[in-house]
């Protein structure tokens, strides 16, 4: 079949179809830690909607959940609000680091192991070999003139990998509302359009991703290999062939009748398993390349070869560009896993996740804020005391109604404190009842009474206490006094004289 190319003036090829790839089935220790890790996260991902956290009354019971409507994100025992969007930063920054500190420790084996595109494709690969059959017979396959077998085991292919896209993106819509009753409302027609419009979205594109476009989201679309090579130095552990041992490469007979002759033979057979097994066709014994995701899966291949010929696995292997120059000038290898890169990327993840820690630990489930009135700032009085008005705003962040009494701390004991529609008072203090989840915004008076000497202003701190569990917020702010106050407090000193 003819290849439609682009060529520059110069006859350089900008553009080429890309070819159909045919990974063969492997195994060994790296495709079943794939495999584990394939099974966990997937798992996670389908089923973690399900889990239910008692987190008492008038609060949701999902485990992981990202209530819009709420305002609230929670994470088991973990709640975030609105206005905390610098955990999100906090979460952003934690993720960067651990990738740049799994880079320096062993390359892309983000990009190998745990990243979803690699996850999922996995997953995508294995159907197709489970209807179509391992690397050959699916190559005989595509081949083939169009049949009812061949029909049939396509059809039953792209029926398979669209369910599996439809549960992906039914799944991530759970993680939005409370998944049994969403799962009751999908069944029924009731829920929202929304979400038919997102599950179809996400349907497509998995299906999309991980069944045709696969090793190219890698090479064209993903920034992150450009990136990590930028990042990576000669101590990070990468999918490496040995050429010093593997070559030349030549036939296990060959190898034989070459070595009887005390002539130079490699271990490597020339097999091509380790490229047949690659999920993007990378063939490593060209060296490290921007298609390598570092999965391993050519380790695997090459180690069940090289049993198979009686020779020692490991040709290809993890190991670093550093031990490839040593083996060169014949100086054994060595690993440097702690350094100061590794051990800098830890302490700033062991810093912000700490900080992060800290600060969920110690925060309040109450607010207050106050807002001193403008115009006027403060009010003489007939009697020659001084008023001030705020407008107080009082938060309550949990799911069951609270009540808080309101100080004003910081002026005389004189002071009069009134909330405006508030009645009830304990101690001279007014008694304000906010309902869950909400705020309310609340007039407030405070006078300082005549015959009172007040600086012409007075820091003064708005103190909130639940009278159920004694947890407090505060909010400073100034008691102000009035333009003429001087000229007034002056005139009466004078009449005293």
């Amino acid at each position: 079949m003819r290849v439609e190319q682009d060529e520059a003036p110069g006859g350089e090829v900008l553009y080429a179809a890309a070819k159909k790839n045919y990974p063969a089935k492997v195994s060994g220790r790296l495709r079943t830690i794939k495999w584990a890790i394939l099974f966990i996260t997937l798992g996670i991902y389908y089923f973690l909607p399900f889990v239910r956290w008692d987190r008492g009354p008038n609060a949701p019971d999902q485990a992981v959940l990202i209530d819009m409507a709420g305002r609230r994100a929670y994470f088991f025992f973990i709640e975030i609000w609105p206005q905390e969007v610098y955990y999100l930063t906090g979460l952003l920054v934690l993720a960067a680091v651990a990738l740049f500190l799994m880079n320096a420790v062993a390359g892309r084996i983000w990009c190998g192991y745990l990243c979803p595109q690699t996850v999922w494709t996995d997953l995508f690969f294995e159907v197709e070999r489970f209807w179509e059959g391992d690397r050959r017979d699916r190559m005989i396959l595509d081949k083939a003139p169009w049949t009812g077998e061949k029909i049939a085991r396509k059809t039953m292919k792209h029926v398979t990998w669209v369910m599996i896209a439809w549960w992906t993106g039914g799944a991530w819509v759970l993680y939005f509302a409370d998944a049994p009753t969403l799962v009751h409302d999908l069944i029924t027609n009731q829920a929202p359009l929304a979400v038919y419009v997102w599950i179809g979205i996400l349907t497509f594109t998995t299906y999309a991703l991980a069944g045709f476009m696969r090793e190219q989201v890698c090479l064209y679309m993903c920034p992150w290999p450009r990136i990590q090579a930028a990042l990576t130095d000669e101590w990070a552990l990468n999918v490496t062939y040995r050429g010093d041992r593997g070559e030349p490469r030549m036939s296990v007979k060959t190898a034989e009748k070459a070595r009887a002759a005390h002539q130079p033979a490699g271990d490597c057979i020339d097999c091509r398993a380790c490229v047949n097994a690659c999920p993007t066709g990378v063939d490593i014994r060209d060296g490290l390349q921007l298609g390598c995701i570092q999965c391993g899966l050519c380790i695997d291949a090459c180690d069940t070869m090289m049993a198979k010929v009686g020779r020692e696995p490991g040709l290809i292997g993890y190991d670093t560009d550093m031990n490839i120059a040593r083996r060169a000038a014949g100086k054994p290898p060595i690993y440097r896993i702690v350094r100061p890169r590794t051990v800098l990327y830890a302490a700033v993840i062991a810093v912000v996740g700490g900080i992060m820690s800290y600060a969920l630990a110690t925060r309040s489930f109450q607010d207050v804020n106050v807002l001193h009135d403008r115009n006027p700032i403060a009010v003489l009085l007939s009697d020659g005391g001084i008023r001030n008005g705020y407008t107080v705003r009082l938060l309550n962040k949990r799911t069951e109604p609270r009540t808080f009494a309101l100080a004003v701390e910081g002026l005389p004991p004189e002071a009069v404190v009134e909330a405006v529609g508030v009645e009830e008072k304990i101690s001279g203090r007014p008694v304000i009842a906010l309902d869950p989840d909400t705020t309310r915004e609340v007039r407030v008076t405070v006078a300082v009474p005549g015959g009172v000497t007040m600086p012409h202003a007075t820091p003064v701190v708005f103190r909130i206490v639940d009278l159920a569990d004694g947890e407090t917020a505060t909010a400073k702010d100034f008691f102000k006094t009035p333009e003429n106050y001087d000229d007034h407090h002056k005139g009466d000193h004078d009449g005293h004289d």
